[in-house]
């Protein structure tokens, strides 16, 4: 077989979206000609664990990892938090107020911590990797970020070896959504401009998870960008039970943060109970996962807080239970300039649950192409309060008749087997 070496930040025990991708890769891609080895960061500080996803990792994977340095216990002591507390990535706002300190906590991190907070772990890791490669050659190198600091470990190795390298961005760079919430000064906002166009001209491929996305690259640089989309485990939705709540179920399943928090959906569901005294009686909103504390406040504004049912974290083997006993699946997208190229993870596992799924996002983005092209449900544009209620009345009406289901189609391309099928002939392509 060929070798590939894998440079990703987020590997079990981490939890969360970042690590499926390359988790299921990594499942997967020795049926296809290709033997990964996987190097990551030793005691990371990961915002999320799941050892259930230690289920995944293949008992004779080869596995390098070097220790990292993350400033995470600083900036706990900085702004006055326990030691326990862990730290999440992204701007999701908690109950109380932002301090001085979190505000210059914020400024530190956006224009000396460059492109991250794992800015420490590069060095030290293109070292490692460098001895390590001598003893135990690959063929192929892939980095997958954010964070983007595993770019630049593959852009160390890369010139120092020259050996091919597929650059992975899960997201944007300095188009990602947070990306405008960072208090950059002129120089580091064009700092990180400049380490995003290093990597990008310097692999030897670029790829990407959406086709927005890869237009928005393609213009930085005149290079082709390759697109292979997230998919979904169909291993993971064998033997699911089917038990309905009794409730007419709108279920989302990750994080909402401020960008995500769509009035225009809360005042749908506020219509609904108010016109229809049966659907408030029979509706539940399911939440799963961290949510930015303006959801909370404003689903109390809306009067649903006590249609709400709140649960704050699940390992991902319990997911997909939840994910095929709801009545609608919901999707979110955030309301920012990158948002048509915005195609989450949880898209795909909701078009395994085979549930009818709610977009809320622009009609002419990649999540809506999806949902389309494979008839799994509506996309809702961000204001459009009344087409949200009238379809959303409509599913509550098929559920009362029990005959609310989903026709979808033409979704076994996006099995992580297939995508994993597509990686390794993209891998093909440079390593001839």
């Amino acid at each position: 077989m060929k070798r590939v070496l894998i440079i990703t930040y987020y590997w079990p025990p981490s939890g969360g979206a970042g690590v499926q991708r390359w988790l299921k890769m990594v499942k997967y891609l020795r049926t296809y000609g290709w033997e990964p080895i996987v190097f990551t960061a030793d005691n990371a500080a990961y915002p999320v664990t799941d050892n259930s996803l230690l289920e995944d990792v293949p008992n004779d994977l080869l596995i390098w990892k070097h220790a990292i340095w993350e400033p995470y216990e600083w900036y706990k002591k900085f702004i006055g938090r326990r030691k326990s507390e862990q730290v999440f990535s992204g701007f999701m706002q908690e109950e109380k107020k932002a301090s001085w300190k979190d505000e210059m906590a914020l400024w530190i991190r956006s224009n000396f911590f460059i492109p991250d907070a794992r800015k420490f772990w590069i060095k030290p890791s293109i070292n490692y990797l460098i001895k390590q490669l001598q003893q135990h050659p690959v063929d192929l190198i892939v980095s997958t970020g954010p964070p983007h600091s595993a770019h630049l470990i593959a852009l160390g190795v890369k010139q120092k070896t020259n050996i091919p390298w597929l650059a992975d961005f899960r997201d944007p760079w300095t188009k990602i959504d947070y990306f405008r919430q960072l208090k950059l000064t002129k120089w580091a906002a064009d700092k990180h401009s400049r380490l995003e166009r290093s990597v990008i001209e310097t692999a030897d491929i670029v790829e990407c998870v959406s086709w927005h996305w890869a237009a928005d690259f393609e213009k930085m640089s005149n290079i082709k960008v390759e697109v292979i989309t997230n998919g979904y485990d169909d291993e993971d939705f064998e033997n699911i039970k089917t038990q309905p709540s009794g409730k007419f179920s709108i279920s989302h399943i990750g994080s909402i943060n401020r960008d995500r928090n769509h009035k225009a959906l809360w005042g749908a569901l506020k219509s609904l109970c108010i016109h229809h005294e049966d659907f408030k009686k029979n509706f539940e909103l399911v939440l799963i996962g961290k949510n930015d504390a303006v959801v909370y406040r404003d689903l109390e504004a809306f009067g649903l807080s006590s249609n709400l049912k709140r649960i704050d974290y699940l390992p991902h083997k319990e997911i997909a239970s939840y994910q095929c006993n709801a009545s609608v699946l919901l999707l979110p997208l955030g309301d920012m300039p990158s948002v048509h190229g915005l195609l989450p993870g949880k898209l795909f596992e909701y078009l395994a649950a085979k549930r009818p799924i709610l977009v809320i996002g622009p009609e002419d983005g990649d999540s809506a192409r999806i949902i389309n092209e494979t008839n799994s449900g509506v996309c809702c544009n961000f204001f459009d309060e009344q087409k949200m209620e009238k379809q959303i009345l409509l599913w509550y009406r098929l559920w009362k008749q029990g005959n609310l289901k989903v026709q979808s189609k033409n979704i076994d391309q996006y099995t992580r087997k297939n995508i994993a099928y597509k990686m390794a002939a993209l891998f093909d392509s440079i390593v001839s």
